[in-house]
């Protein structure tokens, strides 16, 4: 497929059609508030850092955000088990406090849903990685929300995401797979990249499910069970990624 990858700096108009495009994300996942409150922020404040993806046509096609962010400064050093939400923060932070970054993380690839399966989320990754590179960082780490892992939902996440096929070593997850052969290395889990909250009308609205009952509630798309307080009012989603590193050369 023939892809033109640029960032968001370079093509201001496309900001619009990025938006626009068709995705498999489930509804519930827009309900993240510290993604709800920052991702428009990557967009208006670090557009350097988003790529955007057209077809021959000029069709958007895929998008990719990431961040900058400082990891050796001290409360910091180690990847965070909070993952998505915590680099987010502390991306942000860095940059109000003029804090010098020192690693990248991914935020998100998303492909449109006309081009799913033609390797464009591959090309998304590479040219991710030589963006980090181009703007002189060595290194590029992502909170990977494993594709595979919500079918089964039941699954331990620190089994799931170390688990290999026997045939040739690589990662069982078809996403964490992308990211080996692109040069990435498994290195931890974070076991709570995400928090989705909700009353459970809100979760109904999101899923269709009667959420009536105590207890874990297996939703799809979700990679783990919603943990359901019905008679208390509210439900919970306590979402798991894995983190890769990426060393990146210029």
């Amino acid at each position: 497929m023939d892809l033109n990858i640029s960032t968001l700096a370079e093509h201001p108009e496309l900001e619009g059609p990025m938006w626009d495009m068709r995705d498999l994300w489930p509804e519930f996942m827009m309900y993240d508030p510290v993604g709800w409150a920052n991702i428009g922020r990557i967009v208006r404040e670090l557009p350097e850092y988003v790529l955007i993806a057209t077809d021959a046509g000029g069709k958007v096609v895929a998008r990719g955000f990431s961040v900058p962010f400082r990891l050796d400064v001290d409360g910091r050093r180690e990847l965070p088990a909070r993952g998505w939400d915590e680099v987010l923060l502390w991306a942000f932070s860095d940059l109000k406090h003029g804090r010098e970054a020192d690693t990248v993380s991914a935020i998100e690839i998303t492909v449109d849903t006309s081009a799913l399966g033609r390797g464009v989320s591959h090309r998304m990754l590479a040219a991710m990685r030589e963006n980090v590179a181009a703007r002189g960082f060595s290194e590029l780490v992502a909170p990977v929300r494993p594709n595979g892992k919500h079918l089964e939902a039941g699954a331990g996440i620190h089994e799931y995401a170390f688990r290999t096929r026997e045939a040739d070593g690589l990662p069982h997850d078809a996403w964490l797979r992308v990211h080996v052969r692109a040069g990435g290395v498994i290195e931890a889990v974070a076991p709570a990249s995400m928090t989705v909250s909700g009353s459970v009308e809100q979760w109904r609205k999101w899923t269709g499910l009667p959420f009536d009952t105590d207890g874990p509630v297996e939703v799809e798309g979700a990679l783990v069970p919603v943990h359901c307080e019905a008679s208390r009012g509210y439900a919970v989603y306590v979402e798991p990624n894995v983190w890769v590193r990426h060393r990146v050369t210029s």
